[in-house]
């Protein structure tokens, strides 16, 4: 099967952006042990530029459009990150942008895409709703699409991510990757598993949305209903037909979390390691709490921790329901 992308795809992402994204650091959880009975690693894309890993793969897009397409313009739709990981490329790179944001995307995001000069449309809910508002823009004004989880030069940057854990840590058991769209579990799973196979690559989505569980039961990628989720991140309904492909080679499990085990992980993560997270990048060690990851206590496990671009306020009133 001639997959999406290769590990030398990834290679040249990673030289490619290493003078416009932050080469996270790899940090050890051991605060974290106790509570998930293993040996904590944590790759905090909280810390990048844009609060992030979406930063990486946008990048990678954009530096590798014509002048033609960069004077045409790009367009983007997003829950948050991806746009703002696209605005701020964006204005490093002198492109003009519109990014199509939910109506109840947090404020936070929305001010920091903002910010970047971007112009910004809210419309609707859900990725449905947003894509259907993108298509119709981008079909009016000719703008160049950078796809939030689907376009393999995007997926290769979200690699990135894998190739810098396996450069600063060899002898990992498993890695934990928050499971959305899927463009940085495909990304870290080609970096890993062909680095070194021995090393289990580990998806985590949402129990209100299981599109790759769904997939991979069926054989084929879904489009499943759109639900509530803490994850509002993960929040895609649809498997990437690129992504898809890649995840079904490389990746050893796919694991569903319940929304009352993310409120926990978050209790954890914020109290035990100071890093400010969202929900959805903490939705790795909720299925760890949950039991669900099957590991031994001395196994060298590494959660990457996806983003922390979240409202204090909400931050707070998820804390406060942990405590109920």
């Amino acid at each position: 099967m001639n997959l999406p992308i290769k590990l030398e795809d990834i290679k040249t992402a990673s030289n490619r952006l290493k003078h416009y994204v932050r080469h996270t650091p790899l940090l050890r959880g051991d605060k974290l042990d106790k509570a998930i009975n293993c040996e904590v690693y944590l790759k905090p894309e909280c810390l990048q530029i844009t609060g992030s890993f979406k930063l990486r793969g946008a990048t990678n897009k954009m530096l590798t459009l014509t002048d033609e397409e960069k004077a045409k313009g790009i367009i983007a739709s997003s829950s948050g990150n991806h746009a703002q990981g696209v605005a701020y490329a964006a204005n490093k790179l002198g492109i003009k942008v519109t990014l199509v944001l939910p109506e109840n995307a947090p404020l936070t995001k929305i001010e920091g895409t903002k910010a970047l000069g971007a112009k910004v449309v809210l419309h609707g809910f859900d990725s449905i709703q947003r894509y259907k508002k993108l298509y119709e823009i981008m079909d009016e004004e000719g703008y160049v699409l950078v796809h939030s989880y689907n376009d393999p030069t995007l997926i290769a940057g979200q690699g990135t991510v894998g190739y810098e854990i396996m450069e600063n840590i060899k002898d990992l058991d498993a890695i934990v990757v928050p499971l959305g769209g899927g463009g940085l579990l495909a990304g870290i799973a080609v970096a890993v598993k062909e680095i070194n196979p021995k090393v289990k690559v580990i998806g985590v989505e949402p129990a209100a949305i299981p599109r790759y569980s769904e997939s991979r039961k069926l054989g084929k990628p879904v489009e499943v209903p759109m639900k509530n989720t803490i994850a509002d991140g993960l929040m895609i309904t649809k498997t990437g037909d690129n992504t898809y492909p890649i995840i079904e080679k490389y990746v050893d499990e796919i694991i569903t979390v319940a929304d009352e085990y993310i409120y926990k992980a978050l209790y954890e993560v914020v109290f035990k390691t100071k890093l400010v997270v969202e929900p959805s990048a903490v939705i790795g060690i909720a299925a760890a709490i949950a039991g669900e990851i099957k590991y031994k206590s001395n196994d060298k496990i590494c959660f990457v921790l996806s983003g922390g671009n979240i409202d204090p306020e909400k931050l707070v009133e998820f804390i406060r329901h942990k405590r109920k």
